[in-house]
């Protein structure tokens, strides 16, 4: 693939100042300390951590395409202090999830300082995010979600409530019933990120071997095509490709979501929408909708999510598809000022989503394996949290964060085929009426929103 046509992955490569040449592939045997497998967020992060922490080790990273090919130079660049799952464990784990979140939270500061270390212009905006309620069933959630944030110890300089007015001075949809802030989120450019952690490692001596997929994870290796790179422990680091590795196909299924940019806005549109500080923003709808101002005055908005049969990933999408004009109605729908705006880019990426909706760090030193992953689509904050975790654990060291509930076992396999496509479909419409309910301001169905919440754990 020529650097062209990577740069047409998405409107994030298309605009990175990098050229986007790749690095030179695996040729030869050789052996380190650490082998990672992957070269996006969480790969990178555990790399820079590992050589943070013990400058001697050794460390190589194996990318099938180019580092930040995937879901870290596709997404919506949001860096905000959430995970799927939390929910969940505040339930079974309460201390430990409230510990978590903190961390959580704190790791959005700690991306912020380490691009500022390594010089990493990622266009970083710590604007906030604002979740708009559209309708009231929305309201009414989100009021509870800020006592969910107040039970568990965090503030109004966190997380607070706006009425429709405050809400307006911030972002103006055409529907605003208030909104909930969260304070610890920043709007960034994901490919400057990912391809800017890359070079930070470089730095520190870790080879990056682009064009090298892995074909098999075996005991203390990996293999390539030309070559096996050998090591004390190997990283699975691939998160939505993580099906394409033999013997992995039914750890993460990969799940899509779509999205476009508009051509950049004249400022009578943002004086009549907003977006004050690059606030990020969305509504509470089960089909994730995220949207931020980009550096260079437009909108990059995603939603929607599809899993298609055998867990096939796709790379690139027609501009034609009709599910891009699905995402620019919703847009639309927010802001009805930018009907007729032109759309620049449209783009879509595969996440990872594990069967039990929760993500996990973990390492088996007697297997020499360890692996991170699962964010299901919250990934650019948590990365950090996780890279830092796992190159703790690989080292053996005892912290604060290597015993939060974040470390686990290996994600459990999903079901075969054609049972995970089936059930992704059937849960796909219950999401989608769900809602339609909601948006037409009636309370959610008591029955289809507890098979929903049973099935997908929050």
């Amino acid at each position: 693939m020529t650097s062209s046509r990577y740069r047409s992955q998405s409107f994030w490569h298309d605009t990175t100042p990098d050229p986007l040449e790749p690095r030179p592939a695996l040729t030869s045997d050789t052996s380190v300390d650490v082998a990672i497998v992957g070269a996006g967020y969480t790969g990178l992060w555990t790399a820079y951590y590992l050589k943070e922490l013990e400058p001697s080790l050794s460390v190589a990273l194996v990318e099938a395409e180019i580092a930040g090919f995937g879901a870290s130079g596709r997404n919506g660049g949001w860096c905000l202090g959430t995970l799927a799952g939390i929910g969940s464990l505040l339930e079974t784990e309460p201390q430990g999830a409230i510990r978590l979140q903190r961390e959580l939270v704190a790791t959005v500061d700690e991306v912020g300082r380490v691009c500022g270390h390594e010089g990493i212009d990622c266009h970083w905006a710590k604007g906030g995010n604002i979740t708009v309620a559209t309708s009231q069933p929305f309201r009414e959630h989100l009021l509870k979600d800020q006592d969910h944030w107040r039970q568990i110890g965090f503030e109004e300089e966190d997380v607070r409530w706006l009425e429709p007015d405050e809400c307006a001075d911030l972002v103006r949809t055409s529907t605003n019933l208030g909104g909930l802030y969260l304070a610890p989120v920043a709007a960034l450019h994901p490919a400057r990120l990912v391809r800017g952690l890359a070079e930070a490692v470089e730095r520190r001596g870790v080879a990056i071997y682009e064009c090298s997929p892995a074909v098999e994870l075996k005991r203390r290796s990996v293999v390539t095509p030309a070559g096996r790179l050998r090591a004390d422990m190997v990283v699975r680091a691939t998160e939505g490709y993580t099906c394409t590795i033999p013997g992995q196909e039914r750890a993460l299924i990969p799940v899509h979501s779509m999205m476009l940019a508009t051509e950049p806005l004249p400022e009578s549109v943002w004086d009549e929408i907003g977006f004050t500080n690059r606030v990020t923003f969305g509504d509470p709808r089960r089909m994730v909708t995220y949207g931020q101002r980009t550096a260079d005055g437009r909108i990059a908005f995603g939603c929607r999510g599809s899993y298609f049969f055998g867990s096939k990933i796709h790379n690139r999408f027609s501009p034609d598809d009709p599910v891009f004009r699905q995402v620019q109605d919703v847009l639309e729908s927010f802001f009805p000022v930018l009907r007729g705006r032109a759309i620049s880019h449209r783009w879509g990426g595969a996440l990872g989503i594990p069967r039990n909706w929760t993500p996990s760090v973990g390492v088996d030193h007697r297997e020499g394996l360890a692996w991170a992953g699962g964010y299901v689509g919250e990934g650019v904050g948590p990365s950090n949290l996780a890279g830092h975790t796992l190159a703790e654990l690989i080292l053996e060291r005892d912290t604060h964060r290597t015993d939060l509930p974040l470390v686990g076992p290996p994600f459990p396999n999903w079901e075969l085929e054609p049972l995970r496509f089936m059930g992704y479909a059937v849960l796909t419409r219950f999401t989608e009426a769900l809602d339609y309910a909601n948006l037409r301001g009636r309370p959610t169905p008591r029955l289809r929103g507890a098979i929903y919440n049973h099935f997908v754990r929050k």
